[in-house]
């Protein structure tokens, strides 16, 4: 009987359209709808909360453009991995696929899928029923429960849609992100021409001493978190036509639309209420929902939320499992992970890894620890990636992609000193947090180890 995940490779089936469609999905996640509050909290006046998402979403921009090129030399599946792993050597590659896989996306997919299991069990009023725990020595290792049934087989039933195809999973995508732009969009206008706001809500002074202050520095460790996957098209550059125009354009796109919907979403924010009553506040778009159009609003808020997280949580599955992909195949991870579904052309085995993955940080709840430091961590990733379009410029002096970064070098430059700059930030804020993601960079080096061992055993890989 043949293996029908025996195939080669990737077929070049994502438009313009459908590779915008997975930045959008990417980017717009709980992190629109949850830091606001976090943010509001660390600095003076709503006039420093927006400047605070314009140099994020500036940041964003910067990062896709050089992203641009970077696709355009390297057009195949992996991102960072290829693009780190090209210039600086099969380790440091390896560990920017090490911490996709755990710090990227599995986590990213579990904690949206309790998100959306959240929100569903809110807005119809079901009941949760009793949980059951496993714990020792007052440590919960497995926790049980309907709510965390619901989110284990959302994950199931995204990550089989994905395995069936990525033209069958496209077409789920772009409804599903297409339905929640459209949500935010009419939240938005209906939030000036039918809310109750209050213009009064943005007076305050604002000074340029502000923007140096280190509270401004934290505020845009959160902002960052909320601009993450501005990236996410570049996972799929072995799917995506015309990958020269195509990504390039995908990532420019997609990451001003969502820039500018942050900011309008930020200003819809304070407009409906005044700094102080969001400060430090969560669910700051459901309590914006609530002033605006008054209580009977939260459970249809609540729906349009859980639906906006089953967006962000299919393009997570559709982008990762192409990281682990590339890294099979170059015979740094799992050689199962690099085969093809001949069927339905998708990498099947390394959705199935990273769903497993999800799971398993569902169940057990340690899904909270990884997010933490999820910034800070593939901060440190992008920027190398960054640095080595500087070299890749330098070696390919003579010859230049049909997409080449406007600005350069300033634009690279101004990425790589934006996230030195969270990175240090994180480490002086959050030296604990920050120790989990050295560690988890550390453990990646014994796993590439280990590999190199197996392989160099191997005689069919010498």
């Amino acid at each position: 009987m043949s293996d029908s995940h025996n195939g080669g490779e990737l077929k070049r089936e994502l438009g313009l359209f459908s590779a915008t469609i997975i930045v959008i999905a990417n980017m717009i996640g709980t992190g629109i709808f949850t830091t606001p509050g976090l943010i509001a909290s660390e600095l003076p006046n709503p006039s420093s909360v927006l400047i605070c998402w314009i140099v994020g979403g500036l940041f964003a921009l910067c990062g896709a453009l050089c992203y641009g090129e970077l696709g355009a030399i390297f057009p195949e599946a992996g991102a960072e991995y290829v693009y780190i792993r090209r210039q600086f050597g099969k380790l440091p590659g390896f560990l920017s696929g090490w911490v996709s896989l755990i710090v990227g996306f599995s986590a990213p997919i579990a904690a949206a899928s309790i998100a959306f299991s959240s929100y569903f069990f809110q807005t119809f009023a079901i009941p949760e029923g009793p949980a059951i725990t496993l714990a020792s020595h007052g440590v919960s290792f497995i926790t049980l429960s309907l709510p965390v049934a619901v989110s284990i087989a959302t994950i199931i039933i995204i990550s089989a849609i994905h395995y069936l195809g990525v033209a069958f999973g496209s077409k789920v995508q772009n409804a599903l992100t297409v339905f929640k732009i459209c949500i935010i969009m009419i939240f938005i206008l209906s939030a000036f021409f039918l809310g109750q706001g209050s213009m009064t809500h943005f007076s305050g002074g604002w000074r340029i001493a502000d923007l140096f202050q280190d509270k401004f520095a934290v505020s845009l460790i959160f902002v960052s978190f909320a601009y993450s996957g501005w990236n996410a098209a570049a996972y799929l550059g072995a799917e995506i036509k015309r990958p020269d125009f195509t990504l390039p354009a995908a990532l420019i796109l997609g990451t001003t639309i969502v820039a500018s919907l942050y900011l309008t979403l930020n200003v819809v924010y304070i407009y409906s209420l005044p700094q102080h009553a969001i400060n430090g506040v969560i669910e700051v778009g459901a309590k914006s929902a609530v002033a605006l159009f008054g209580e009977d609003v939260s459970t249809y808020f609540s729906a349009a939320i859980s639906l906006a997280l089953l967006s962000v949580l299919s393009a997570m599955i559709m982008t990762g499992p192409r990281v682990y992909y590339a890294m099979a195949r170059d015979n740094v991870f799992f050689h199962s992970l690099g085969k093809i579904d001949t069927a339905h052309g998708t990498p099947a085995y390394s959705i199935f890894l990273q769903g497993a993955i999800a799971v398993a940080m569902v169940v057990t709840a340690s899904f909270d620890k990884l997010l933490i430091y999820i910034g800070f961590t593939l901060s440190i990733f992008t920027s190398l990636a960054v640095i080595g379009l500087i070299r890749a410029r330098q070696r390919r002096s003579s010859s230049r992609p049909g997409y080449t970064t406007p600005g350069y070098p300033v634009t690279p430059i101004v990425f790589i000193l934006g996230n030195l700059w969270i990175i240090y930030f994180s480490v002086m804020s959050r030296p604990i947090t920050s120790l989990w993601g050295f560690l988890t960079v550390a453990s990646g080096v014994l796993v590439f180890f280990f590999f190199q061992r197996k392989n160099a055993s191997n005689p069919a890989l010498k």
